[in-house]
């Protein structure tokens, strides 16, 4: 035992004592592990949020980004690096891997804005990477040369080894933000500000600066179609549907030529093929053709709608998507949620003020210029260099050319300091011999035009800003046009266009329904999303989900698949109330109803029963025969009733009494016609698609073999169904319904015989698109018509300019003939321009318009010479 151990067990309350201090000070020291948890987890969110993933509204800019092109314009002169060579250059202000360096940089260079790139680059379309930085070359575009440096203006700070400098933020005069768009996730933070069109965003500069209204909408590099009705400027909360540009080639195939945003042909085919898998389309095989532009061609199965499977596509895959937009910026180091106006605005101030510190500062560099351009005048013209030769010290030199400079430097704009004298002492001998006075005062005086120039820019610094931002536009602008059209879309109802991919089955003995009931009675073909309506034959039905089986209940009438809103079903139904109540019948339809809820058609009495049933999908009502029970004093035992005297009312009505007596049985006598006459169909030209609900312009009532008549640009025309399902170009000029009769007056330019034609013809066809105008692409269509009694007024030009106009009645000029025909040249004369004109009234003719009102009980008609008075 040491001499200090046996201390201790001697004393052992002073070791207690020091024990005990010793144990304190180690408690002060201590971290608990929930404050270190709370310091740094805080100190790395903001590092994160800060220094990675959300940009500065300054610039737009993450720091990675914002080193990246900073180390590109110290490498700047004028000819491509290496990205090799500008990540390495980046390490200096980028304290991270040249992994995360590189994936920036590709992802600037793909922007196709601030980076002008040089070999592969990869592919946003297809998803493919890019080659290695050692084999790809960069440059900034002169795009960013212009609008992102300039050294006067910029904060500088220590990178984070000290050795260098690097910007706070680029003095970007440009809001470069909206235009390149940016995604980012942080802890417990994210950023996605869409881009925007190039063009687009000057303009709204510019009308924010003439205090202006300005609507700002994303505009993707794959262009697509965007539906922007909820895009709440940027913020959260907000989303916009984006599709893929969806066109048929023929009817058993289509042609995919822009693809969403975010995604890419890879993974859009994939999803192609995920939903043919589970039977939601029904498809033969995909090319994928994509090289420079997309090009998918999907090749249907037999005896499949190819306007069904667009919609299908749009509703099954990820032809259309759902964008959520997060705008979420950096300003004053604090993370702020402000919409892309908000953003723009800011932007354009921060331009206004960026302009205006250029112009101070190209000013006091102007005056700096004048100042010693003045000087050095002084000290030439009054020879005062003469003065120090007799000076023999230094002192002396500068105090002698003092005292010359100062009878003459009243009118300078500042005083004269010690660095301008040491300065004047520099010019040379030779410099001194050659100096020209007048060249001389011609230099100060453009210095001092250049300086009022400048102080009426910063005088009117917003039109300044205005032609600065009109420049750009003019210089840069053209091939960045809107790339993705901005569209309404119509909203699909999957159950609607989902393929028919199960079979439905009862089994009525033990009351199952359900797709794998395959060895029991089959009903219908469905899709697994469908829901299946069932009547039970003692007047209840209920909505229900398909499934590979489900109960129920026995005593079925009828099951079907259900369609919400469908208006056209009607189910003409006679029952009995109660055990042996009287006798009703009604017609209704089911619109909508809560799923796996039990409605009751009767009204509800025990017993009751369903003695007659029908569904009819258009409507029709039949009429029955009815035989009633025998009873004393009852003559007549059965009669006939027609279901088109009944009106279709709602389905909890209870409907009529069909008879108080006791029913025997109910049977068909004749089969029954629709009683909703012709679907009255709307064509809405925002999303191009028919549609029954009164939206756009009203096409008719459609029954039957009724047709659409569609005429395109610039001069095919074609005929379509008038189902719902049809989709429709945006190039139509004529959609209306197809009437086989009407006459059609067109005026065109034949290239082949070089000459102006008219021609009068019906239209007529299959649903392929026909031209009418012959098949030179040359031909070029002036006029098209449905006029009745055409009119045109043909004036002429060159050698014959002097010739009176010509007027032409186009009836009497040319007969009716096929769309086929050339049709009559309207002169041999040099035509300058053709206009149809109002046609002349016609004897004894009346204009529909005149018969707009029925409430008209007399009609007068002038021709001019007789008043002829019709009564109505």
């Amino acid at each position: 035992m040491s001499s200090e151990e046996r201390q201790d067990m001697e004393n052992p309350e002073e070791l207690d004592n020091e024990l005990n201090g010793k144990q304190s000070e180690a408690m002060r020291n201590v971290t608990y592990l929930k404050g270190m948890y709370q310091d740094w987890f805080l100190d790395y969110a903001s590092y994160v949020i800060l220094e990675r993933a959300v940009p500065y509204v300054n610039d737009g800019l993450k720091p990675v980004q914002r080193r990246i092109l900073h180390a590109m314009k110290q490498l700047d002169d004028g000819r491509y690096n290496k990205v090799a060579n500008i990540i390495g250059n980046t390490m200096q202000y980028h304290p991270h891997g040249d992994a995360s360096i590189g994936d920036a940089l590709v992802q600037l260079g793909q922007k196709d804005l601030l980076i002008d790139t040089q070999g592969n680059w990869g592919n946003i379309l297809t998803g493919d990477s890019s080659a290695a930085p050692r084999y790809i070359e960069a440059r900034l575009s002169k795009f960013a040369l212009e609008v992102l440096f300039n050294p006067k203006t910029t904060n500088w700070k220590l990178s984070y080894d000290g050795r260098n400098k690097e910007p706070i933020t680029l003095p970007v005069k440009f809001p470069l933000l909206l235009a390149q768009g940016v995604e980012g996730i942080a802890v417990g933070l994210a950023s996605k500000i869409l881009p925007h069109n190039f063009n687009e965003l000057i303009q709204a500069c510019i009308a924010y600066l003439k205090e202006e209204e300005f609507e700002l909408y994303p505009d993707f590099p794959t262009a697509g179609m965007i539906e922007v009705s909820r895009y709440n400027d940027g913020l959260r909360g907000g989303a916009v549907k984006v599709r893929a540009r969806i066109e048929k080639v023929d009817n058993k195939t289509l042609k995919i030529s822009e693809i969403p945003y975010g995604k890419t042909t890879t993974s859009l085919i994939d999803s192609i093929i995920k939903a043919n898998d589970k039977g939601k389309i029904k498809i033969k095989k995909i090319d994928d053709n994509t090289a420079a532009d997309v090009e998918i061609l999907i090749h249907l199965a037999n005896g499949i709608s190819s306007d069904k499977t667009i919609d299908a596509l749009y509703a099954f895959t990820d032809c259309e998507t759902s964008i959520s937009p997060n705008a979420c910026i950096i300003e004053d180091d604090t993370p702020k949620f402000i919409g892309v106006s908000e953003i723009l605005k800011r932007s354009a101030d921060n331009t206004v003020a960026l302009l205006k510190l250029e112009l101070e500062i190209r000013k006091r560099e102007l005056e700096e210029a004048w100042h010693y351009a003045s000087l050095e005048r002084i000290f030439i013209e009054n020879r005062i260099y003469r003065d120090i030769e007799e000076c023999e010290t230094w002192e002396s030199v500068l105090e002698t050319i003092d005292e010359g400079l100062k009878p003459h430097t009243q009118h300078l704009m500042r005083a004269v300091t010690q660095d301008d004298i040491i300065r004047l002492t520099e010019i040379k001998i030779k410099r001194i011999s050659k100096f020209d006075i007048d060249k001389a005062k011609d230099f100060i005086q453009s210095i001092e035009d250049e300086i009022e120039e400048i102080k009426v820019h910063i005088a009117n610094i917003i039109p300044f800003t205005i032609r600065y931002f009109q420049a750009i536009k003019k210089k840069y602008g053209k091939g960045k046009e809107r790339k993705t059209e901005i569209r309404s879309f119509e909203n699909i109802v999957a159950t609607k266009v989902v393929v028919a991919n199960q079979k439905l089955y009862i089994n009525r003995e033990d009351g199952f329904m359900g797709t794998g009931l395959k060895k029991d009675e089959y009903v219908c073909e469905c899709s697994d999303i469908d829901d299946i309506i069932v009547f039970r034959k003692d007047g209840t039905y209920f909505v229900t989900k398909v499934s590979e089986k489900s109960f129920i209940g026995k005593n079925i009438l009828h099951l079907t698949v259900f369609r919400k809103n469908d208006k056209r079903t009607i189910y003409n139904v006679a029952y009995r109330d109660g055990r042996g109540g009287i006798c009703y019948v009604k017609r209704f339809s089911v619109t909508s109803i809560t799923r796996d809820k039990e409605y009751d058609l009767t009204k509800g009495t025990a017993g009751s029963r369903i003695l007659y049933f029908t569904a009819n999908p258009n409507g029709e009502a039949e009429i029955i025969r009815v035989v009633l029970k025998p009873k004393p004093r009852l003559k007549k035992l059965n009669f006939e009733f027609d279901f088109a005297e009944l009106a279709v009312k709602g389905r909890a009505s209870m409907g009529n009494i069909l008879s108080r007596n006791d029913v025997h049985k109910i049977t068909l006598k004749h089969e029954g016609v629709s009683t909703l006459g012709g679907r009255k169909i709307w064509f809405d030209p925002d999303v191009l698609r028919l549609n029954t609900d009164q939206r756009g312009d009203f096409l008719g009532e459609f029954m039957g073999d009724d047709r659409i008549l569609v005429v395109s640009r610039p001069s095919t025309f074609h005929f379509t169904s008038f189902d719902l399902s049809n989709h429709y170009s945006d190039n139509i000029s004529i959609i209306e319904k197809f009437d086989a009769e009407k006459v059609w007056s067109a005026v065109f330019y034949d290239a082949d015989q070089e000459y102006w034609y008219l021609k009068r013809f019906t239209m007529e066809g299959n649903g392929k698109p026909t031209g009418f105008v012959g098949d030179n692409p040359e031909n070029k269509l002036l006029i098209l018509t449905d006029e009745k009694y055409p009119r045109f007024e043909v004036s002429f030009g060159g050698k014959n300019e002097d010739r009176p106009n010509e007027i032409i009645e186009g009836e009497e000029f040319i007969g009716v003939k096929s769309y086929k025909a050339r049709g009559k040249r309207l002169s041999i004369y040099e035509i300058a321009n053709i206009k149809e004109i109002e046609p002349l009234p016609r004897e004894n003719e009346i204009k529909e318009e005149d018969l707009e009102s029925e409430t008209v009980d007399e009609l007068t008609v002038d021709d001019g010479k007789n008043q002829i008075e019709l009564n109505m």
